[in-house]
């Protein structure tokens, strides 16, 4: 069990007044960029539109990546992050858990493991047509030279694709 801080209000251990410090953290750590960018991607979750993201729809979602969750798995995921108890995830709890998820640091499987993604033939590179085809799977579209920008901004050896080496340190720096 965590210890809980003595309140300063009360000069007592005070669950209401801790968790009330851990939501001024939580929302000090969201610039308007994250939150733009957790909106953009919670709209992506959201297939219907109802400001919702049930397990139906993160399923679909993590198949369209390629991965392959039970139904279990997808209801343990949804359970992890929904506070209220709804059965889907809203908004703010989408943001809680894309903030933790962001303190938790991805292992190098991991980020093999989503290289594996998009490296759809498996020779070890992506190419812009991966990079496409993986987006427009999640319904996401770019322009042929905006695929080709992300591609060469990854793209240390100049070799028009990206290794695993280019993958990872794109994944891990800011």
């Amino acid at each position: 069990m965590m210890a809980v801080e003595k309140c300063r209000k009360c000069d007592v251990s005070c669950p209401r007044c801790e968790q009330s410090k851990k939501m001024r953290d939580f929302a000090t750590s969201l610039t308007e960029d994250k939150v733009n960018n957790y909106k953009e991607m919670f709209q992506m979750f959201d297939k219907d539109g109802d400001g919702t993201i049930s397990t139906k729809e993160l399923g679909a979602v993590l198949r369209s990546l390629g991965l392959n969750p039970s139904p279990d798995e997808v209801t343990e995921m949804i359970e992890e992050a929904d506070r209220d108890n709804s059965g889907a995830i809203d908004f703010r709890e989408f943001c809680s858990l894309m903030v933790k998820r962001e303190r938790e640091k991805e292992t190098t499987e991991d980020i093999k493991q989503a290289f594996r993604v998009f490296d759809k033939d498996g020779n070890g590179y992506v190419s812009t047509s991966e990079l496409k085809f993986v987006m427009n799977k999640l319904n996401v579209y770019f322009t042929e030279q905006e695929l080709q920008e992300m591609i060469l901004e990854a793209d240390i050896d100049g070799d028009g694709q990206v290794n695993f080496n280019e993958f990872f340190n794109m994944m891990t720096t800011d």
